[in-house]
């Protein structure tokens, strides 16, 4: 009787801990993991909000990059995790896209993480050679039609948001190009300047500067309005390619039965990071800015990557892309 009721007492003072720790959080530095190089489109993000993110939160907030495997080396890591708040995942599209790309995923995609909130949208440019004959989307869409394979779509590997870009293209306009898959972006955006590949979509973070010298032609942003310092340029839909819509969103998670004050603390210091001026500044620069405030929340950020799954999965089974 008495050892019965000493494990219960160590239950209940266990759970008490558990809780007070909670309640109390953070106490100690939190791990952001960015599955992907130092220096990419995602570490950048990352390192943006998590100085910004440790101020409300009143800790240091650390990038750790466990690069590998398409961002599922990452991911994975973050998964097997403890679920107390202090390791978390910063993940793109990618994050969704993994679900099909990898039959053999280690981890479910939706269940087993906590989304904190989305972070920010990368608009992506539809671009091309310069010499290559159509002036506009509407003359693009006519040349890949009546060319098809002898068009050649550049991108950044199977599963990278310019190789998804181009599956969304042939199946929106109904026409089939020769994929070209390169070891990143730079060297595929290398090679349509250099007029070796015709056409290609890529992140304006990528693009800019190449669009602004006139390296590259630039048929149609992918948003669905156009952007500030890109004016001139069309989005795709008003363009012709009608339901068009591909970004390089970014999203925080933490793994799976983390507590509700937990992601709530976490989901606040990041909305206070996305409205920071110094971080909104810095985004502008990369040529992105933070998600809408009516989309920072987390049963919205959950929403959106079970659509995005939904959206890409017949794609990528359609082509058969997979990675394993």
């Amino acid at each position: 009787m008495l050892s019965s009721l000493g494990r219960i007492a160590g239950i209940l003072i266990a759970f008490g801990t558990s809780f007070a720790q909670a309640d109390q959080f953070p106490i100690r530095p939190i791990t952001i993991v960015v599955p992907f190089a130092a220096g990419g489109p995602t570490d950048v993000v990352g390192r943006l909000i998590a100085d910004s993110m440790s101020e409300p939160l009143k800790t240091r907030v650390l990038i750790e990059n466990l690069a590998g495997a398409g961002g599922t080396r990452g991911a994975s890591y973050v998964a097997r995790s403890a679920s107390d708040g202090y390791t978390l995942l910063l993940h793109n599209i990618g994050h969704a896209t993994s679900a099909t790309l990898f039959r053999k995923l280690p981890y479910n995609v939706i269940s087993d993480f906590e989304p904190i909130g989305l972070v920010t949208d990368v608009p992506m440019t539809i671009i091309g050679r310069t010499g290559l004959e159509a002036k506009n989307l509407g003359e693009l869409l006519t040349l890949l039609k009546a060319k098809g394979p002898a068009i050649n779509f550049g991108h950044a590997g199977v599963g990278s948001a310019a190789h998804l870009c181009s599956l969304l293209l042939m199946s929106t306009a109904g026409a089939q190009v020769t994929s070209i898959p390169y070891q990143g972006s730079s060297q595929s955006l290398r090679d349509i300047v250099g007029g070796h590949i015709d056409i290609g979509c890529d992140q304006t973070t990528n693009t800019s500067s190449q669009i602004q010298s006139q390296q590259v032609k630039v048929f149609a942003v992918t948003t669905p309005s156009r952007l500030k310092f890109m004016a001139d340029v069309p989005t795709a839909d008003e363009a012709g390619l009608k339901a068009f819509e591909i970004s390089v969103w970014h999203g925080l998670y933490a793994p799976k039965s983390t507590t509700k004050h937990i992601l709530e603390r976490l989901n606040a210091a990041l909305t206070y990071a996305l409205k920071d001026p110094r971080v909104i500044a810095r985004f502008v620069d990369l040529g992105t800015e933070p998600v809408t405030e009516e989309r920072m929340s987390r049963d919205v950020h959950r929403a959106f990557l079970k659509a995005e799954v939904a959206k890409w999965r017949p794609l990528i089974e359609a082509a058969g892309a997979f990675v394993d």
